[in-house]
């Protein structure tokens, strides 16, 4: 039995006459661009994350750059956000002029430590970036006291977190503005490139709205040095079928994901922690184990694909290295974590495969 980390082809086959309606609809219309489908995916995604605006981008690191342009943030500025992070988190800031300052994160949730932010601020600091990893969200009310105090703009990474809640509220109604991609392997994923920064700032929507259609207010009328980066007509109109299914698939994940924690419970893994205020919607499910590569290979060996998000601190990545690091912890983190199979069309025979050779392997010890 060969058990892919992630088979996207269920995507279409799953919802393939609504996908096939929704494509012939857009070629019909014969609007590509910032036409009625956009407009009304991003109302319906507003509505979604509990916020009055959505703005569709062309991905995750657009809208991110796009609020810390938006926000006035450029070179001298530092932007705080976790060590551990897919790099276009970084790459938004740098594209900005800014200096990413990088902090460890909690051992437990892989979530950015409110206590390690603060001891990272100076007097240069003007935005916070809470990346709600691996679909959990991170502890906002700390952070919000902490940006709070010293006057910072709070931001949501939300990329691996559509759906995801704090306290009943939802990823991207959480900090000032947030950041959402829509690549395909997230959780509510476009079948190519889309992102959408959300926020309830009415002044802060129009200029993002503004900055990412070359700066323009009307055809031929830029009132500003923007960009071109929009979400396209044929990705708007694919996410408003998949928006319908989302609830559905992240109830599904977290079914696998119960099961993970319920049948790994006694292995020598650590399993991932859950803060009693927090709702994941498990983008991911990643196990910690000094035997990491071990488990890897041994699974690999036995048909299981596994990942590694992220194997390395980007500092220590040649085009990162002059980036400030508050290292806090020692590498563990980057050297134990292992992410496992879990996607909202994985068979239940593949996942009690994946538990079934993570048990032999405790029993054969190669966990240790």
């Amino acid at each position: 039995m060969t058990i892919p980390f992630l088979e996207l082809r269920s995507n279409y086959t799953e919802i393939a006459e609504e996908l096939n309606e929704a494509y012939f609809r857009v070629m019909a219309s014969g609007q590509f661009i910032l036409g009625e489908e956009v407009t009304k995916f991003t109302d319906e995604f507003a509505q979604y994350c509990g916020v009055a605006h959505c703005i569709g981008v062309g991905n995750g690191l657009d809208a991110m750059h796009l609020i810390l342009h938006a926000y006035g943030i450029g070179p001298g500025d530092e932007v705080i956000v976790p060590s551990n992070t897919f790099v276009a988190t970084w790459l938004a800031i740098l594209h900005c002029g800014a200096t990413p300052v990088a902090v460890d994160p909690d051992p437990n949730t892989f979530n950015i430590q409110p206590e390690y932010v603060r001891k990272a601020i100076t007097s240069r600091t003007k935005a916070i970036i809470a990346v709600h990893l691996y679909g959990q969200t991170a502890d906002m009310d700390a952070l919000h006291t902490i940006a709070k105090q010293h006057q910072l703009k709070l931001i949501e990474d939300a990329a691996q977190a559509h759906g995801a809640c704090y306290k009943n509220r939802r990823a991207g109604s959480l900090a000032d503005a947030a950041a959402f991609s829509f690549f395909p392997t997230k959780n509510l994923g476009a079948f190519g490139d889309g992102g959408a920064v959300v926020t309830n700032d009415t002044r802060l929507a129009a200029h993002i709205g503004n900055l990412r259609n070359y700066g323009a207010v009307a055809k031929n009328q830029y009132v500003m040095k923007g960009f071109n980066s929009r979400l396209d007509e044929l990705q708007a109109a694919f996410l408003r079928v998949k928006l319908r299914k989302l609830d559905v698939w992240n109830e599904r994940r977290r079914k696998i994901a119960n099961r993970y924690l319920s049948a790994l419970n006694h292995l020598p893994l650590n399993l991932p922690t859950i803060p009693d205020w927090a709702d994941p919607v498990w983008h991911l499910f990643v196990v910690r184990t000094p035997c990491r590569d071990r488990l890897k290979e041994f699974l690999f060996q036995h048909g299981i694909e596994t990942l590694i998000h992220y194997p390395n601190v980007l500092s220590d990545h040649p085009a990162h290295q002059e980036m400030v690091y508050h290292k806090q912890l020692s590498n563990a983190i980057e050297t134990e974590i292992l992410s496992l199979p879990l996607s909202p069309h994985m068979p239940q025979t593949a996942v009690n495969e994946v538990i079934r050779m993570c048990q032999l392997a405790a029993e054969q010890r190669v966990l240790c």
